[in-house]
């Protein structure tokens, strides 16, 4: 059996910035395993611009992302394995995978860091109605069969749901193309950020409905139209309010799931808000020496974030494998209550003396925010009661708290993070 200081499940930007990050703080006995042909992730399919911004002050597309990673991956000589599967990891980090060249083989390993990534919510997870014939596929399929694969999947489309990939295909198989009809969501709020919702269907014309959805799909052998309804507050389609659209494609945007089946197979908690890891201030999950970060841990807006959480998570596992880092000496563990409107933190609870000087927290709001205050607060005493224009569940959060205010925090029992109105 190979053992190895630090195995990362996942090549793409997570594990990618994960991995060299790692290296960075003095490990050199690290392994990536990528279940794909090549490394970078999803970032492989995002032609689009718009990455870049925070991590190298420059606009690049997802590819040029990927690369800048790739690249510092082989100059720091890290190892990795292609097309290779992880099929389980032991509480012990014995990590068990399989891949054509070695066939089934196990890994030894110090510190295992989770960077999976997500998978796209399925039509069978929507329960919408009707046939299954060809044209239905979620976005991040259409996708990858237009920017990778060079296929186009059908020339008039209907989207459900305005989540990010969702907003980048309308515009992306209108400029092949395609006629984009309408994009439906569910909620009364987009699921995207408001810049795509701007560059990719104002700015071509291509309505958004919101407060609607599929209630029936039309063809046996090929879709042939669908039926929009508007939806009431319980999410239910109100009667008299459908319409029939002509299309040979539906596209499913419909929200991303984190990838934690092996995750839960080992015992790792799993926040039920996020579906990701449940973690602590190193990024680190209840079982010792297992971390998360990216995708996996919970959905991320902008990868420039992904890159720097991962590298956070990098170099908490090289503490971990010099010995530096142990609960039982860290003290008392201090929970962060997400409540009135903030719908879950990352991380979940706080050790103080493992922190850094100071601490990202970052969640999502449960519903769209107008002139409204992000507040902090240890015990009763708020720290933090900063305004924001508007806040929407598309764009992620964050509080900085600072080693230094916690520490003068006495008898410090919890840290809540809210939004409050205008007083």
């Amino acid at each position: 059996m190979n053992s190895y200081d630090i195995v990362i499940i996942g090549g793409g930007p997570a594990g990618l910035a994960a991995a060299v990050s790692a290296k960075k703080n003095g490990i050199d006995s690290i392994l990536i395993l990528e279940r794909d042909r090549e490394l970078g992730g999803i970032l492989n399919q995002c032609i689009h611009n718009g990455f870049g911004l925070h991590t190298f002050k420059e606009e690049l597309t997802g590819p040029e992302y990927a690369k800048r990673f790739i690249d510092q991956v082989t100059e720091l000589g890290i190892e990795y394995k292609l097309n290779t599967m992880v099929m389980d990891i032991s509480t012990e980090k014995v990590v068990t995978a399989m891949n054509r060249t070695d066939g089934l083989f196990h890994i030894a390993a110090k510190a295992v860091i989770l960077a999976m990534g997500c998978r796209e919510r399925s039509r069978g997870a929507l329960n919408i109605p009707g046939y299954r014939p060809a044209g239905i596929y979620s976005a991040g399929t259409a996708q990858r069969l237009v920017n990778i694969e060079g296929f186009m999947p059908g020339r008039k489309v209907v989207i459900l749901g305005s989540g990010d990939i969702g907003l980048i295909m309308a515009r992306r198989m209108t400029l092949e193309g395609a006629k984009v009809k309408v994009v439906a969501e569910l909620m009364p709020y987009s699921g995207g950020l408001k810049r795509n919702i701007v560059q990719c269907l104002d700015d071509f014309g291509i309505p958004l409905k919101l407060s609607h959805t599929v209630v029936d799909i039309r063809g046996k052998e090929r879709l042939t139209g669908i039926t929009l309804a508007q939806v009431d507050e319980h999410n239910k389609p109100i009667p008299g309010t459908e319409e029939d659209y002509e299309c040979d494609t539906l596209l499913l945007s419909c929200g991303l799931i984190p990838e934690n089946e092996i995750s839960r197979a080992i015992g790792v908690d799993i926040n039920p808000v996020t579906s990701g890891p449940s973690v602590n201030e190193s990024l680190e999950t209840n079982i010792p020496g297992i971390f998360a970060c990216g995708n996996v841990l919970h959905v991320h807006d902008l990868v420039d974030y992904v890159s720097e959480e991962a590298a956070s998570a990098g170099k908490n596992a090289a503490k971990f494998v010099k010995g530096g880092m142990s609960a039982a000496s860290a003290g008392k563990e201090i929970p962060i209550q997400a409540t009135d409107g903030v719908r879950y933190t990352v991380p979940k609870t706080i050790h103080i003396a493992n922190m850094d000087d100071e601490i990202t927290v970052r969640f999502r709001v449960g519903g769209v925010y107008k002139n409204c205050y992000i507040s902090a607060y240890l015990n009763d005493e708020r720290i933090i009661h900063r305004k924001r224009p508007i806040m929407a569940p598309g764009e992620m959060e964050e509080v900085k708290l600072g080693k230094s205010v916690l520490e003068a925090a006495t008898d410090l029992n919890e840290i809540t993070i809210k939004i409050e109105e205008e007083a």
